[in-house]
């Protein structure tokens, strides 16, 4: 197929399904300026991501996990959602997609207009105390971080913060639990800007009597897909969004 025909074939396998999910990853941000990770080039090409974004780098350093991560996480949220998120909250307040399971912490779905929403990495919103658990707006940790005070601290019980985002050798929190409920009545999946190799959730395309997959690299789902585009995930859904009169 060529470019137009796959573009047809995704639009009418979305107009066919009585449930269609999308899975997101770092590519579907890309086009916002937020860096892919495991894409050649990617993040965690350059560094070890057990080294610098783990439990276990927190808890061995929290000053030095933060100096490392804090800024650069935290400027994602800065960043401005780009076609490819707007598509997909057009696509569900026209009620031909259920909801979004995203991968990434950036908020950009949110920030794009998605109701429905499942982050199953968590999000860059708040902050918790690793002791006594007790939540604050993330400005509270940004705050403390850039007035010296590295690592952050409870002000209840002095615990170091960390941020609600899962971490290398963490698990998966309640989201993901709602993801895999969703998928159970999911009768198309959308991945959009996944590598689908980061368990569990690379699971999840098993559990979908249909898969389309928008992604500028191959994936190890491909051949299981009833369709599969490799560009830019902006101009594909856009383009989608043409074919269906939307």
């Amino acid at each position: 197929m060529d470019y137009t025909e796959k573009i047809n074939r995704l639009a009418n396998l979305i107009k066919d399904s009585s449930c269609t999910l999308a899975l997101t990853g770092a590519g579907i941000s890309t086009e916002s300026g937020i860096p892919d990770f495991r894409s050649p080039g990617g993040l965690w090409t350059k560094t070890n991501p057990m080294e610098t974004a783990s439990v276990f780098a927190l808890k061995q350093d929290p000053a030095a996990f933060y100096k490392t991560n804090l800024m650069s996480w935290t400027g994602f949220t800065e960043k401005e959602p780009n076609p490819a998120h707007y598509a997909l909250a057009k696509l569900e307040e026209k009620g031909l997609l259920t909801g979004v399971i995203t991968q990434n912490i950036d908020g950009l779905h949110r920030k794009a207009g998605s109701k429905q929403l499942w982050e199953v990495h968590g999000h860059l919103r708040t902050c918790s105390c690793m002791y006594c658990k007790k939540r604050y707006p993330i400005d509270f940790l940004v705050n403390q971080f850039n007035e010296g005070i590295n690592p952050p601290l409870c002000e209840a019980c002095s615990g170091v913060l960390r941020l609600d985002v899962v971490l290398f050798g963490d698990d998966l929190g309640g989201d993901f639990g709602g993801a895999v409920l969703a998928m159970h009545r999911c009768s198309l999946l959308l991945v959009v800007g996944s590598s689908l190799t980061v368990y569990p959730v690379a699971e999840l395309p098993d559990m979908a009597p249909q898969l389309a997959i928008v992604n500028k690299e191959s994936t190890a789902w491909d051949n299981k897909a009833e369709v599969v585009v490799n560009d830019t995930a902006g101009r594909v859904l856009t383009d989608v969004l043409t074919a269906l009169g939307k």
